[in-house]
């Protein structure tokens, strides 16, 4: 059976109505940074599994949260962090590289593996369209739909 995964970043503490539309209907929330406020996290929770870092904008409140998080889910393995310069060199092992911070989407294949930015689904910086991604993964196979969500 297929599972869909949310894949947003940078709420800077707006969590819209379109954006929980769509995560309503997934399985697994991947937040990659700058969250903005406990409420955010608190609102997704319930929806399903959550995995969540740390941005550059979090303040004190998001202390416990860590900056870089290794997971698998369904047998994929993900390296999660807010700021691309972040992730580690060692690699091994890890299908999807998951980032923020630049609040644009970026979708590519590098050495077998998917590095995805979800860009910004929150207050609308730098002149980017406001987006999200959802991951369906079946069998191993993994499957990437950018959604415009503005």
């Amino acid at each position: 059976m297929a599972k869909k995964i949310g894949v947003i970043s940078d709420t800077h503490g707006l969590l819209r109505p379109q954006v929980l539309d769509v995560l309503k209907d997934c399985d697994c929330i991947i937040h990659a940074g700058d969250i903005g406020k406990q409420e955010i996290l608190d609102a997704l929770w319930p929806l399903g599994s959550l995995y969540a870092v740390r941005g550059n904008c979090d303040g004190a409140w998001a202390q416990n949260l860590c900056r870089g998080l290794t997971f698998q889910i369904d047998g994929v393995s993900f390296y999660l962090t807010h700021d691309r310069k972040n992730v580690p060199w060692n690699l091994e092992h890890t299908d999807v590289v998951i980032f923020g911070h630049s609040h644009h989407y970026t979708e590519e294949y590098r050495d077998g593996r998917l590095w995805l930015n979800p860009g910004s689904c929150g207050v609308s910086r730098f002149g980017g369209e406001v987006t999200m991604a959802v991951l369906t993964l079946k069998e191993g196979n993994i499957r990437v739909e950018k959604k415009s969500v503005c």
